[in-house]
């Protein structure tokens, strides 16, 4: 089995004169960090992050121009209230959930709480870049599995990458930035071959984009790529589900995240949380999220990407690209760092922003019609011979 190093590229020297304070050695080793480029005008497609380019929900802003009026005031350190509606909305109790400023952050609870100097993380690469800096910054090791052929989990070598020392395994479904998403029966399969000590972390994110809007649209081949992780959580108590409001709900500039796990898993992530992280601004926010009038608009909404999405595949392919069935608001196309840099260059030429990713490839967020549409045209003149 191969194991992958950490990106190297993107480095700097914050060593500093040896007689002035500097950071530890292991943060000045860590890669940084790359968000997706911004845009400075309109006319600029922006499918650089995996953001929602919907505008927030009415009742949404609502909710947070009226909470702007209690700035001055701490949020609940414990955020029980959207505690009790996430709980309410997945059907587990309050005590199981935790929250924090975005999943990314929550994430950093969950290392914080599990893992010691010298533990092992055991995830899969290519996969979402904070996981390896996430994992250093604790004083842990990262175990980096290459995906498979298909752009996904290669789940027997994780297994078969689990020692001693792991303590914590991380799942990404569907996986960024390929969007290739695990099934229930891969993952109960999986979860029989790890040990029960070890916290294995469905990182769901781009959960909802997953699923069809509504029943009547539901596709067999869909469902059955796709698991009940609250199912699993409830058959394995060492399974942690870890989703976002950044996505889907539009609220990526407000940082909110939460994890549900065992009670005793919760309370450590509750306990490593940074006090009042999560704004009251944003608890109300997400708490607004979960309401029928918003999840009515919200499910329209995912719709919409998931329509997009799947024109956007079968376009691509029809112009020669070789993209797997992503099941997120986003597409991959994996190739070589000089046509990467080909094709990258050509999109920021035309106004478009895309993630590129050094020996990897490039992730193009879904976006409306006409910027996909854009994207398309690029693509077609630089697409391989079929």
């Amino acid at each position: 089995m191969t194991l992958l190093p950490l990106d190297r590229e993107l480095l700097t020297d914050a060593s500093g004169p040896a007689d002035l304070p500097r950071p530890r050695s292991t943060v000045r080793e860590l890669p940084a960090y790359v968000a997706g480029r911004r845009a400075d005008c309109a006319a600029v497609a922006a499918l650089a992050s995996n953001e929602s380019h919907f505008p927030p929900l009415p009742s949404v802003l609502e909710v947070v121009a009226h909470s702007a009026a209690t700035l001055n005031r701490y949020p609940d350190n414990g955020a029980l209230e959207l505690r009790e509606s996430i709980a309410g909305h997945l059907g587990v109790d309050p005590v199981e959930v935790a929250v924090g400023p975005g999943s990314t952050g929550v994430l950093q609870q969950i290392i914080t709480a599990v893992c010691d100097a010298g533990d092992e993380v055991v995830f899969a690469w290519r996969s979402f870049e904070a996981y390896p800096i996430l994992t250093r910054l604790a004083g842990a090791v990262p175990v980096m599995v290459p995906l498979d052929a298909q752009e996904g989990h290669d789940l027997a070598a994780m297994a078969a990458a689990i020692t001693d020392r792991t303590r914590l395994v991380i799942v990404c479904t569907p996986n960024n930035p390929t969007g290739v998403s695990l099934g229930q029966a891969a993952l109960e399969s999986f979860l029989a071959e790890v040990p029960s000590r070890v916290l294995v972390v469905i990182d769901e994110a781009y959960i909802e984009y997953a699923r069809p809007a509504t029943e009547a649209a539901a596709d067999p081949a869909t469902d059955a790529a796709v698991a009940d992780s609250v199912a699993l959580y409830r058959a394995h108590p060492n399974v942690c589900v870890l989703r976002t409001f950044s996505k889907a709900y539009g609220l990526a500039g407000l940082r909110v995240g939460y994890a549900v796990a065992a009670p005793a898993i919760a309370d450590g992530l509750r306990r490593t949380g940074m006090p009042f992280a999560v704004s009251a601004i944003a608890q109300r926010a997400a708490i607004a999220s979960l309401e029928p009038v918003a999840a009515t608009e919200i499910a329209a909404r995912v719709g919409a990407v998931t329509a997009e999405r799947e024109r956007m595949i079968g376009e691509l392919r029809l112009q020669g690209w070789v993209t797997p069935d992503s099941l997120a608001n986003f597409v991959w196309l994996r190739m070589p760092d000089d046509r990467r840099e080909l094709v990258v260059d050509l999109l920021a030429r035309n106004d478009i922003l895309v993630r590129a990713y050094a020996g990897a490839g490039v992730r193009i967020s879904i976006a409306d019609r006409a910027s996909n549409d854009r994207v398309l045209a690029v693509l077609a003149s630089v697409a391989p011979a079929l």
